[in-house]
């Protein structure tokens, strides 16, 4: 889908840039696949603010994604569908047996394409089989990092993998972000790229559209008082020194990955600076 501006009558729609819907199916989500969204507005339990430039936001209602696509057989793409909680599109598809699910949609899916999963599966856009399966240099999304738990990697708009080789009993894989991984072959993953690929070349035009996505003003920190944050105070406009969080925690370059972590082992390139 292109982008589409609009005809600057506003000035907040001067600059709009936004994704063309149109060949978005213009139906009412599935209700059996609705679950409410409790908003917390960044408080936890006991009513304190934990997170910061949270709260608003339009009213939204949760739809409940299949990342497992465990079950097996052919079903039928009913609908291509806008979903408020993620910046990809999603699929409502039908079983033969009449079951309906929700999926993440990939880019040139087709109302009335059949989509199947499992093992034995022809490895084409949208269906999901074990990694020992896709053939190597498959454009691959929604990937599992263990058997069974659901994709968890590849899934937002515009996203994709590619399957570079095997070895032994694990598969390696290329992330988004140049990382390349090794991945247990009995991991399942979808053939293809993750819809909406013009995400983030939208540009919402005025502060108002991100008031409705539930993000407040954020404080500069070089705004704040020096018991606020490490670049605050000084008198008139200063220049903070090196750019750090509000715990003092270097924010360009500072590696924060525990070297105790047991996925290290499968990580055989990191991702590109």
């Amino acid at each position: 889908m292109a982008l589409k501006r609009l005809k600057p009558i506003t000035p907040g729609q001067r600059f709009k840039a936004i994704v063309d819907f149109s060949e978005l199916t213009k139906i009412a989500p599935e209700r059996a696949l609705l679950e409410p969204v409790k908003k917390t507005g960044g408080r936890n339990q006991t009513g304190k603010m934990t997170m910061r430039y949270v709260g608003g936001g339009h009213k939204r209602r949760y739809r409940v994604i299949d990342f497992k696509r465990n079950k097996e057989g052919i079903a039928e793409v009913k609908s291509l569908e806008y979903d408020p909680n993620r910046s990809c599109f999603i699929s409502l598809i039908e079983y033969n047996d009449g079951e309906k699910s929700y999926i993440i949609a990939p880019s040139g899916i087709k109302i009335g394409q059949m989509v199947s999963s499992g093992s034995g599966v022809t490895p084409e856009v949208g269906n999901t089989l074990p990694l020992s399966e896709i053939p190597l240099g498959s454009i691959i999304h929604n990937i599992e990092l263990k058997p069974g738990q659901g994709g968890k990697i590849c899934r937002g708009a515009g996203n994709a993998s590619q399957l570079l080789a095997r070895d032994g009993k694990y598969a390696v894989v290329r992330m988004p972000s140049g990382e390349s991984r090794m991945i247990l072959m009995s991991c399942v993953a979808t053939i293809g790229t993750v819809s909406n690929p013009d995400h983030n070349l939208q540009r919402s035009g005025k502060a108002g559209r991100t008031r409705w996505l539930g993000r407040r003003p954020r404080t500069r920190p070089a705004a704040m008082n020096p018991v606020d944050h490490p670049q605050g105070g000084g008198e008139g406009k200063s220049k903070g020194g090196q750019a750090r969080s509000r715990n003092g925690i270097p924010a360009k370059g500072f590696k924060t990955r525990s070297r105790t972590k047991v996925s290290s082992k499968l990580i055989l390139e990191r991702r590109k600076k």
